[in-house]
C-alpha cells in the first residue's frame, strides 16, 4: 500500500497547525519539501505573476517559456539536490525618494526568485504562527488598510499619546548572525539553514534586499521579539477588555499608542524605554530626526503607511473620532508622477496619455480611498481634468482649458479618463462623546 504525497497546500495548513500549537517545536526534514517539483512550480507561478524586470543574468520569463518552463526548473531542483546551487549576485537598480535620496532595490534572476519564493512557501507557515496580531505587513490576509483601521480605532478610544519611530536603513542594516539564530530556533534543518546562509551572504554582510522574494518573511522575523514585547506591555495593562496600549507594524513602520489618562502619562516613558533597549539588541538604528511623541490632544498629528493623523472633534454630533487623510508629500509625488507622463507624450494623442495615466490613478486612489480623503480626490480629479484639457487644446492649437468645448461626459464616458474616486467608509470605529 502506498501513501498519497501530500499536497503543498495540505502540507503548509499542517505546518502552520504543529507551529501554532507547539510553539517551542523545532521542525526538521524541510528541505525535502523546498526541492519538490510542486514546490517550485508553485514559486515559479508567483514569481510570473508578480513579473518584474530580468536579473543581472538578463533572462526573461518570456526567454525562459520559449525554452521551456519544465527543463528550467528541472534544472534548479538538480542544483538543489546536488548541493550545488549558488545564487547569482542580484542587479542592482535605483529609486529616486524624497529629500534626493535614493532607495536601493536588489533585483534577484527569476532562477534565484524560484528558489527564494520555494524556500518562502516551506517556511512562511511555521512563523505564520509565532507572528503577533499588530503585524500587518507583507502577511498573508494582512494588510495595510487593516493596519490604519487598528491606529484609527485606538485613536477613537483616546490613546492619543503617540510613539511614532523611523528605522534608520532598516532592511540594510539587518545582521545575519542574529536573523540566523531567530530561524533557527524554530527550524532544525541544516540544509535549509546552509540555503538561507547562502542566500543572505549573496547579498552583502548585512542587510536583507529589497526586492528579494523572501526578504520580507525574514524582515517580519527579526522584528518579531520588538511585537512581542509590546504585546507583553498590552496585556501587563489591561483592565478587563481595555488596553492601555496599542501598537501598529507594517514591515518597518512602527507607530504606538497609549491612554491619555493622566494615571498613565509613566506608559509612554516606560514603553518608549522598553522599545529602545529591543532594538538595541538587534543592532538597529533609530532616525531620531525623523522620530517623536506626538501628543494627539494638543492637536498634532503623525504619519503612517502615506496617512497624516489627526484628532478631531465633530461640531454637529460632538464627538472625537480619528481623522486620516494622504500625507501632502504623498500626493505631491501622484502629481509629479502624472506632469511627467503629461510632458514626455504631450504630441500624443489624449486617448494614449489617458492609457497610462489611468493605472496609475486607479492605483494610487484605490490604496487612499478609505478615511476622509475625499477633499484631497477632489482636488486630484480637478486637476486631472484641467490637464487632460490643456493637452487636447494643445493639441488643436486653441486655448485656454476648453470647458465648454469637452465637458465632464466627453472626458468619463468618451475617453473613458478614470472616474473612481469615491471613499470606501467600510467598518468605521465608533466615536467616543467629546470631552
Amino acid at each position: 500500500m502506498t501513501n498519497t504525497p501530500i499536497s503543498l497546500q495540505d502540507l503548509r495548513r499542517n505546518i502552520y497547525v504543529k507551529a501554532k500549537a507547539e510553539p517551542s517545536w523545532r521542525f526538521w526534514g524541510l528541505y525535502v519539501h523546498v526541492c519538490k517539483m510542486e514546490t517550485l512550480c508553485e514559486a515559479y507561478a508567483l514569481a510570473k505573476k508578480n513579473n518584474g524586470a530580468p536579473g543581472i543574468d538578463g533572462v526573461t520569463f518570456a526567454v525562459i517559456e520559449a525554452q521551456g518552463v519544465e527543463p528550467f526548473l528541472e534544472q534548479i531542483q538538480g542544483e538543489l539536490k546536488d548541493r550545488t546551487y549558488v545564487p547569482l549576485r542580484a542587479r542592482r537598480k535605483e529609486i529616486p525618494k524624497d529629500g534626493g535620496k535614493v532607495r536601493v532595490l536588489s533585483i534577484p534572476a527569476i532562477r534565484d526568485r524560484v528558489v527564494q519564493g520555494a524556500l518562502k512557501l516551506i517556511m512562511e507557515p511555521i512563523f505564520e504562527a509565532d507572528f503577533q496580531p499588530g503585524s500587518y505587513g507583507y502577511r498573508p490576509k494582512h494588510t495595510a488598510h487593516e493596519a490604519v483601521h487598528r491606529v484609527a480605532t485606538a485613536i477613537v478610544q483616546r490613546k492619543t499619546r503617540v510613539i511614532d519611530l523611523d528605522l534608520r536603513a532598516y532592511f540594510d542594516t539587518v545582521r545575519h548572525h542574529l536573523l540566523l539564530e531567530k530561524v533557527a530556533r524554530r527550524i532544525n534543518d541544516d540544509e535549509v539553514m546552509r540555503l538561507l546562509k547562502v542566500m543572505l551572504t549573496a547579498s552583502g554582510k548585512q542587510g536583507v534586499p529589497q526586492g528579494g522574494v523572501i526578504s520580507p518573511l525574514l524582515s517580519n522575523i527579526y522584528l518579531t521579539e520588538v511585537d512581542r514585547m509590546l504585546e507583553r506591555a498590552k496585556e501587563t495593562t489591561r483592565n478587563g477588555k481595555y488596553t492601555y496600549v496599542e501598537y501598529a507594524r507594517f514591515a518597518d513602520d512602527l507607530v504606538v499608542l497609549i491612554d491619555a489618562h493622566p494615571r498613565n502619562a509613566w506608559l509612554l516613558g516606560a514603553v518608549n524605554k522598553r522599545l529602545r533597549e529591543e532594538f538595541a539588541k538587534l543592532q538597529v538604528e533609530i532616525n531620531e530626526e525623523k522620530s517623536s511623541n506626538v501628543d494627539l490632544e494638543h492637536a498634532e498629528s503623525f504619519g503612517f503607511l502615506g496617512f497624516d493623523f489627526r484628532r478631531l472633534r465633530s461640531m454637529e454630533r460632538q464627538v472625537w473620532r480619528a481623522h486620516y487623510t494622504p500625507k501632502m508629500k504623498k500626493r505631491t509625488a501622484l502629481l509629479r508622477k502624472l506632469k511627467e507622463v503629461f510632458r514626455r507624450f504631450q504630441s500624443q494623442p489624449v486617448d494614449r496619455v489617458v492609457q497610462l495615466i489611468n493605472p496609475i490613478l486607479r492605483g494610487w486612489v484605490n490604496y487612499f480611498a478609505v478615511g476622509h480623503s475625499s477633499e484631497c480626490f477632489s482636488f486630484i480629479q480637478d486637476w486631472v481634468e484641467k490637464k487632460i484639457r490643456r493637452h487636447m487644446g494643445r493639441s488643436r492649437k486653441r486655448r485656454g482649458f476648453g470647458w465648454k468645448r469637452w465637458s465632464r461626459h466627453n472626458l468619463y464616458e468618451d475617453l473613458k479618463l478614470f472616474s473612481g474616486y469615491k471613499v470606501r467608509r467600510g467598518v468605521v470605529p465608533k466615536v467616543l462623546p467629546a470631552q
